[in-house]
C-alpha cells in the first residue's frame, strides 16, 4: 500500500493508471540543473513557446549529455509517519533515464527511453508502455531536442502554451506558462528567467492539486543542480528529494539504458559504495 501511495503521489499525472496497481516499487525525479546564467533582457516572450525557445537558445550548445547521482527519498504517509529509501539515478540526454531502487542491483528499475517506461522487479520487465515525463522535458531534454518537439509534447500533456506571464518566485523573476496570472488552478510550469530553468510545476490530478518544487540550486560542472525537490498534493508536503554524489558528463556503461541489457550492463556505481568513473 505505501508503494502504490507513492506512486499516486509522483506520478499520477504522467504514468499510464494501469500501471499503479502492477508495480512495487518507485521511482525518483531526477534533478533538475542549468549553466551559468547569461540573462538577455531582449527576449520577446509572447507564449510559452518563446519561453521554451529561450531556454533551448540560452543553454544548447553547452549543457552536459550525462548524469549520475544518489537520492534520498522521503515519503510521508498519511498517518503522519515516514519512510525512507536510497535511489541510485542517471540520465543519458535526451530521453533516457534510469532509476534503481534501493541499491544498484535490486533488479527494481524504471527506464525511460524514447517516450516509453520500461518497468522491472526482480530483474525481468513486469510493465512497458508510453508515457511523456513534464520533468525529463522541461528539467532536461529542452536543451537537447528540437523546440517543436519539446512544445507537442508540452501540449500534448495538457499545459496551454498560449498563455504566460511574469512573476517572481523565490525572489527571481520568472516566466509562468499555461496560466493567467493568479490562477494557480490551471496546468502550469514556471520557469526562472535569468538561468532559464524549470523551478516550478502545478498538474491537476483529477480533483487533487500537484505542486513539485526544484529548490536550492548550487554549482556543478559549470552548471547548476537543485538538490532539493519538494512534493505537494493539495498543499500537503507528500514526498522529499536529496541529492548526493552528483556528477555530470560521465561516461556510463554500454546497454545501461537498453531494456534487453540493462539489468546485465556494468552498473556506474560499484559495490563498495564508491561511484565509479
Amino acid at each position: 500500500m505505501m508503494l502504490k501511495a507513492l506512486l499516486r503521489n509522483r506520478f499520477a499525472g504522467f504514468l499510464p493508471a494501469a500501471f499503479l496497481p502492477t508495480v512495487l516499487f518507485a521511482m525518483a525525479v531526477l534533478v533538475l540543473a542549468a549553466c551559468t546564467p547569461s540573462p538577455d533582457a531582449s527576449v520577446d516572450v509572447q507564449s510559452g513557446r518563446d519561453v521554451l525557445a529561450a531556454m533551448h537558445a540560452e543553454h544548447a550548445s553547452d549543457w552536459y549529455r550525462t548524469m549520475t547521482f544518489v537520492q534520498t527519498t522521503i515519503q510521508h504517509r498519511p498517518d503522519g509517519t515516514a519512510d525512507t529509501t536510497l535511489w541510485y539515478e542517471a540520465m543519458d540526454l535526451p530521453g533516457r533515464l534510469r532509476i534503481d531502487i534501493g541499491s544498484p542491483d535490486s533488479g527494481n528499475s524504471w527506464i525511460f527511453r524514447n517516450d516509453s517506461i520500461y518497468v522491472f522487479a526482480g530483474g525481468s520487465v513486469v510493465n512497458a508502455g508510453p508515457t511523456l515525463h513534464p520533468l525529463l522535458l522541461l528539467g532536461f531534454d529542452v536543451y537537447h531536442q528540437d523546440l517543436e518537439e519539446t512544445a507537442s509534447r508540452m501540449d500534448t500533456l495538457g499545459f496551454d502554451l498560449d498563455v504566460v506571464h511574469t512573476a517572481e518566485w523565490q525572489g527571481r523573476p520568472a516566466w509562468v506558462v499555461g496560466a493567467a496570472e493568479g490562477d494557480l488552478e490551471r496546468n502550469q510550469f514556471w520557469i526562472d528567467q535569468e538561468r532559464r530553468v524549470f523551478v516550478r510545476l502545478i498538474q491537476k490530478q483529477g480533483p487533487l492539486t500537484q505542486e513539485i518544487l526544484f529548490n536550492k540550486y548550487e554549482p556543478l560542472a559549470g552548471g547548476w543542480v537543485a538538490p532539493e525537490v519538494l512534493f505537494h498534493v493539495d498543499s500537503t508536503l507528500t514526498l522529499e528529494e536529496y541529492y548526493a554524489e552528483m556528477r555530470a558528463d560521465v561516461t556510463l556503461p554500454d546497454g545501461f539504458f537498453d531494456p534487453a541489457t540493462a539489468m546485465t550492463a556494468p552498473h556506474w556505481f560499484s559495490s563498495d559504495g564508491v561511484s565509479e568513473r
